[in-house]
């Protein structure tokens, strides 16, 4: 069989994955879980296996042709050095693996390999510029420290909000009671469900935050408010560093648009291909790894 070429864009919420071959033809995509590597590497391995098993039905594909693969891995939390490390010395039947974070995967594909600069805000948040061959980041960080403007920190402030309802503090509104039905209206079930809950789980109420926004929630267009002004502190710090076209990117960061200032919508450009193409563009090409080898 001729190599193979996969690019996967792993988050916290989801890993997407797409298989083609040498001459560029698609082949065939696939999705499954989390693939923050910060939360597991083996977990992130096991979750790109299911995409690309998926990736390949129907086309023929089975696991002994994994040795022609060669991966391309944009993923959540590889600029965590402990990390990246980790998951690179997991034993894998696959011809090679190139890692990096799915920021840089993201920043390759919405150039098309070009310097540029990219703010992801999805589950989590980050920025990069890509510029002459240096890499400038701001945020991204991972929940809860960092990751402003992502989807799991304005979930985190929903349940602190709805909380303080509880109390009788703030005033609810229909975004905190859909927080109360979720959690069958018993703050004891949101406290233990604190205690374990990934970003991905506080993330979960984002499309109800908009949706509620939309409708006239003060208390949700105040979360949209405030996660919209932590998107433009990490644009406006892109800018300073001196990107001139951002694409903004993420679950977050499409529909965020109308709530951020004008002055950093001029700098937006629309990503001219996805993430899952920048990792492609990583694959079998060692010079993109964040890392070297050395453990």
């Amino acid at each position: 069989m001729a190599d193979l070429f996969v690019g996967i864009d792993g988050g916290g919420t989801s890993c997407r994955a797409r298989i083609r071959d040498h001459q560029g033809k698609l082949i065939g995509e696939g999705k499954s879980g989390s693939a923050n590597i910060l939360l597991g590497v083996e977990v992130a391995m096991v979750s790109i296996i299911e995409a690309i098993e998926q990736a390949s039905q129907g086309y023929g594909i089975t696991q002994q042709d994994y040795s022609h693969m060669h991966l391309g891995l944009a993923l959540a939390a590889a600029e965590q050095k402990s990390s990246w490390q980790s998951f690179m010395s997991l034993s894998h039947p696959f011809a090679s693996m190139v890692l990096n974070t799915d920021a840089y995967g993201a920043c390759l594909g919405a150039h098309n390999g070009n310097d540029g600069a990219i703010m992801i805000a999805g589950t989590g948040s980050c920025g990069l510029l890509i510029h002459q061959g240096k890499h400038h980041i701001v945020g991204g960080r991972e929940f809860p420290i960092s990751d402003l403007g992502g989807g799991a920190i304005m979930g985190l402030r929903l349940i602190q909000y709805t909380l303080l309802t509880q109390d009788d503090i703030k005033p609810s509104s229909p975004i905190t009671n859909i927080v109360m039905q979720h959690f069958n209206h018993d703050v004891d079930t949101i406290v233990e469900w604190s205690k374990t809950a990934k970003p991905c789980e506080y993330g979960q109420f984002s499309p109800q935050i908009f949706s509620c926004a939309s409708q006239g929630d003060q208390v949700a267009i105040t979360l949209l408010k405030e996660t919209a002004q932590d998107i433009d502190m990490y644009l406006l710090a892109l800018i300073k560093k001196g990107a001139n076209a951002i694409s903004l990117m993420g679950g977050i960061g499409e529909h965020i648009v109308p709530y951020i200032s004008q002055m950093t919508q001029s700098h937006l450009v629309s990503a001219k291909k996805d993430a899952i193409e920048g990792a492609l563009m990583m694959a079998n090409n060692p010079q993109h790894n964040l890392y070297s080898f050395a453990c």
